[in-house]
């Protein structure tokens, strides 16, 4: 922003809109007249700029990108900020009730070995998230970051994300990705035919079939409310519930012929039926960043 003059350009259209301000030798922006507790102070009186004046900036510039609404996630101790950034929206000519939200985060916990790992800004003791991503990988570190709700504290367990077991949220999803994988590579060397031109549902009658069903038809709905609401944790609780449920189907019905078993019409329906819980666990693995392995 400071290399391409994104905050002279700023304070240039906030002026135009009637709200920025000179007192003892400060340039103000009159948040106040938007419910602000106080005014902000965008550049001191020698000529610095705060950081209200990059905020500021920020907002403006991601506007004329072509951005309608502006989404801030914030730390548990900025309840303060909530205001001043939706004054800041006001005072560009938007609507803060529209065009600017703003979430406020909790803190997150990190377990290692057994023991909390202990923060402290003071001390100089922190975890960023690089060291995150080396401890545990891309995926582990970024479904468990995003599977839990904004404002709920997050306890992040280091051992338990290097685990290789159903424990291990992330590798309970991706392997039940992985399993319907093998599933279908082994249904193409029995030559099963599956799809929806071999698809026969009235087969379908077991009760595991039908939870599976069922748990398919709310995908659209929960992708749905996941965006509106701006909680992509539910992807991720729905997709470990539909993982638990193929899991129980794959006990309970058999996709695949046993012995000198003549494959049928029921094998083709439950393949297709698999390869419907792959592509959505795999839609819902994309939309959170996460591969979807076909052998693990």
């Amino acid at each position: 922003m400071h290399e391409k003059d994104a905050i002279a350009k700023a304070m240039k259209q906030l002026k135009a809109q009637g709200h920025v301000f000179e007192d003892e030798g400060a340039t103000w922006l009159r948040t106040t007249d938007f419910g602000d507790d106080k005014d902000r102070v965008l550049i001191k009186s020698d000529g610095e700029l705060t950081y209200f004046s990059s905020d500021t900036a920020y907002y403006v510039n991601k506007r004329d990108r072509g951005f309608d609404i502006c989404i801030y996630m914030l730390g548990a101790d900025h309840h303060g900020y909530v205001g001043r950034l939706k004054a800041t929206a006001a005072c560009a000519g938007d609507n803060p009730e529209y065009n600017i939200e703003v979430m406020i985060g909790q803190l997150v916990k990190i377990m290692e070995g057994g023991e909390e790992v202990k923060l402290s800004k003071r001390a100089g003791t922190i975890i960023t998230l690089e060291d995150l991503v080396e401890k545990v990988g891309v995926d582990a570190a970024r479904y468990t970051l995003i599977r839990y709700p904004v404002n709920t504290p997050m306890v992040l367990d280091v051992d338990l994300l290097k685990k290789r077991t159903n424990d291990n949220p992330v590798y309970y999803v991706q392997y039940a990705h992985a399993r319907i994988a093998a599933v279908l590579r082994n249904a193409v060397e029995y030559k099963i035919r599956y799809g929806l031109d071999v698809y026969q549902p009235e087969l379908l009658v077991h009760e595991r079939e039908r939870e599976l069903l069922g748990a398919l038809a709310e995908y659209p709905l929960i992708v749905e409310s996941a965006a509106s609401m701006r909680e992509p944790h539910r992807i991720a609780r729905y997709i470990e519930a539909l993982a638990g449920l193929y899991h129980g189907f794959y006990s309970d019905c058999r996709v695949l012929p046993m012995g000198d078993e003549v494959p049928s019409a029921l094998h083709a329906t439950r393949a297709t039926l698999c390869e419907a819980v792959r592509q959505v666990i795999y839609n819902g693995l994309s939309l959170l960043g996460v591969h979807a392995p076909e052998r693990m």
